[in-house]
């Protein structure tokens, strides 16, 4: 049977029409009238009352009552009404078909019912407490998407507006990228070919469009659905008694809450428990929604002194409806959305406990607060005891991105490291970021860590090495030159030019003392570094370019008469010795006016270091300091080797090409090992290039001299011969 309510009171009339079996129902409709009337503060004064009678399931019955009732109780005159009191000014029911004429009249229409209904844009009276296709399509996404889930199956019944809801769901998921491994339309597919699909899938999550038909039970009672497959139901779905044996499933369901507890009468004690457990809430809440929107509207008629007719008085319900926003017993906002639905659903969880079905809360969804999907921290029962992963393939940990694989599907994809000097930190990163340039991917490429500055300091090793090695030569140097002031008069000192043999011995001893290049670099260091590196050697190179032109004049001036004799002497020595270093000097000190020095972070030659380097200012300046010392080397080289076999016994011609050779090799091997390096490691190369030219020179032409100058009894007797 079909039952069909009509509540009224001094001023209003409200009809339930139930179109259905479901007795409880019109239960919910009696209890929630009797709990206004007896709430002090909703409607004071006024006293609801409703009469029931029965349309047998009869569309016709059903329109000619609900004309019976917006007419008077006597005649059914469309657009009039005969009453003179108790207009009608709101209808509760599960259907949708009287909101097509009810919205003629501008009576709201409230449904509670779990059916997916047509589009109902247009009709401005009709309101929903239960679900919408759309909203309900909008929480199952964001659920899938909560869960981390992208790949996902799609079963259409054969019941309800099937295919609206199928295209709001493949559009909010193709929108969330969510991919769709099938879609199984059970009016289109023999029921071999729909086992076949859902068995051979791989995605654990199915989704089930349209509404409860017993014929899918069938379809679904497969063991691969039992085993690993979760479903997220509707209501009418999840509901229904048939579906218990697909325990450890999810529902999408409209909000529910408990009814109040307050002012029960003896009638009812058994409807509150049943109440406090079940759906039909959506019946509570609608008689409630009424109830506010009249009391809102009697408020704003009393504060206006407003003294409308009740036809109009009737017709102002509308508007309060659509506004109404009030908490329930729960403290549960209630209110409509743009689209005249109530702004929230659960997620309920279908478990098994003890042999006892139970449905359990597990969050809410809300669609006014940027429909967002809320999932409080309550324990959601899994079958095999874990949260499937309904994914096409495992996820991009954070370090990684994602990269097409071939497939037709965006969800499925491959896993491949960020590239050096980039990173991700989010799972399934659709691309790798890379890192600002002072900084460096951690090593397992998830965040950016600051990249180490990096300098030649004197903690390093081969720093230390150098410095051991500096002091030793230094040591060396000075016992060498001590030696000489000792033997200053000998004549083998005497015979070798014993000043610029002292200036040389001074210029190699500050040569050795490198330690401006160690360190971290500053302006200042960078500019004296390799201006004071580039003249003392060309001091050194000045000098003994000096002691081989000597010995050159000096075999020349042997032939009587020869003109070379006149530059024989100190001063000729002095004077090559000032003009060489003097040119240096020169070139350095344009170097340091035109384009100096400078400290430089290099952020590239090394993705995880800084580099703190001297930027050479110019390359010009810097290789023309280097090739001017180049020169003279060279040209001391030549010469000594031409006069490397004449006959004296003092002759360091000898020594001088040994030197030169030591010299110019070390720094012809340097050359190439300075400029593929970068860093402290440059550094490292120059100073060991300075090192062993340092060390050619010193040990090439001083070390000969100083054996002949201990050695007993080598100077005494060219003391006596002289």
């Amino acid at each position: 049977m079909s039952y069909f309510a009509r509540m009224h009171d001094v001023n209003q009339e409200w009809v339930l029409c139930p179109n259905g079996k479901l007795y409880t129902e019109l239960l919910t409709f009696i209890f929630a009238i009797d709990e206004v009337n007896k709430d002090p503060e909703l409607l004071p004064n006024i006293t609801l009352g409703y009469h029931i009678y029965d349309t047998c399931g009869d569309k016709i019955t059903y329109v000619q009552k609900m004309l019976n009732i917006l007419s008077g109780e006597r005649k059914d005159v469309p657009n009039y009404s005969c009453r003179h009191r108790g207009e009608v000014t709101g209808f509760i029911s599960e259907d949708f078909e009287p909101a097509i004429m009810l919205n003629v009249f501008n009576h709201p229409k409230i449904s509670y019912g779990t059916a997916t209904q047509r589009n109902t844009d247009i009709l401005e009276t009709y309101f929903k407490v239960s679900q919408n296709e759309k909203f309900w399509c909008m929480a199952a996404v964001f659920l899938v998407k909560h869960f981390g889930w992208n790949w996902v199956g799609i079963i259409v019944s054969d019941e309800g507006d099937r295919e609206s809801e199928l295209f709001y769901l493949t559009k909010e998921m193709a929108r969330r990228g969510i991919c769709i491994e099938f879609v199984v339309r059970v009016y289109k597919y023999t029921f071999k070919e729909s086992q076949n699909i859902i068995s051979k899938s791989t995605s654990k999550v199915i989704i089930l469009c349209g509404q409860y038909f017993f014929t899918l039970l069938t379809l679904l009672d497969i063991e691969v659905v039992h085993r690993d497959r979760t479903l997220i139901l509707s209501e009418s779905w999840f509901t229904h008694s048939d579906i218990i044996e697909f325990f450890s499933q999810l529902g999408i369901l409209k909000h529910y809450g408990k009814i109040s507890s307050k002012n029960y009468t003896d009638h009812v004690d058994l409807l509150k428990f049943y109440l406090n457990h079940t759906s039909y809430y959506s019946v509570y809440t609608a008689v409630h929604i009424l109830a506010h929107a009249i009391q809102d509207m009697n408020f704003h008629l009393k504060r206006s002194h407003n003294r409308s007719r009740d036809c109009d008085r009737s017709r102002m319900t509308n508007h309060f409806v659509k506004r109404i926003n009030y908490l329930d017993y729960n403290a549960e906002k209630i209110s409509f959305t743009e689209e005249r639905l109530l702004n929230s659903q659960s997620l309920r969880n279908l478990v098994i406990i003890n042999g006892n079905v139970m449905f359990l809360d597990t969050g809410s969804y809300f669609t006014t607060e940027d429909q967002k999907f809320y999932h409080p921290n309550k324990i959601i029962t899994w079958k095999n005891g874990r949260k499937p992963q309904s994914r096409c393939n495992d996820q991009c940990s954070p370090g990684s991105r994602k990269a097409p694989n071939g497939r037709y599907h965006v969800c499925c994809y491959n896993c491949v490291p960020c590239s050096t000097g980039e990173m991700s930190n989010i799972t399934d990163s659709e691309i790798c970021h890379r890192c600002p340039d002072d900084g460096w991917p951690d090593e397992r490429k998830v965040t950016c860590v600051p990249k180490t500055y990096t300098f030649l300091s004197y903690e390093e090793d081969i720093a230390i090495i150098f410095i051991f090695t500096s002091l030793t030569l230094s040591a060396v140097t000075i016992t060498i030159l001590g030696i000489f002031i000792y033997h200053w008069d000998s004549p083998i000192v005497r015979a070798n030019n014993r000043t610029v043999s002292f200036i040389l011995l001074v210029s190699i001893l500050l040569s050795f003392l490198f330690f401006l290049f160690l360190g971290r670099p500053v302006d200042i260091t960078c500019m004296l570094r390799q201006t004071i590196f580039g003249i003392f050697f060309s001091i050194s190179v000045s000098s003994v370019l000096s002691k081989t032109l000597t010995v050159c004049i000096a075999f020349k001036a042997t032939k009587p008469g020869s003109i070379w004799r006149k530059l024989i002497g100190v001063k000729t020595s002095t004077y090559v010795l000032g003009i060489c270093s003097s040119v240096q000097v020169l070139i350095c000190v344009s170097w340091m006016s035109v384009s100096s020095p400078y400290q430089e972070f290099d952020m590239t030659s090394y993705m995880d270091q800084i580099l703190i380097q001297c930027n050479e200012g110019s390359d010009i300046w810097f290789y023309s300091m280097l090739g001017y010392l180049g020169f003279l080397a060279a040209v001391s080289f030549v010469l000594a080797f031409m006069v490397r076999t004449l006959p004296d016994s003092y002759n360091e011609a000898k020594y001088i090409t040994f030197s030169m050779l030591v010299f110019c090799s070390v720094w012809i091997a340097m050359i190439p090992a300075y400029l593929s390096t970068r860093g402290k490691y440059m550094v490292a190369v120059e100073i060991f290039a300075i090192l062993g030219s340092s060390a050619g020179l010193l040990g090439c032409i001083f070390l000969p001299k100083c054996f002949i100058i201990i050695k007993p009894g080598t100077n005494v007797k060219i003391n006596r011969k002289n």
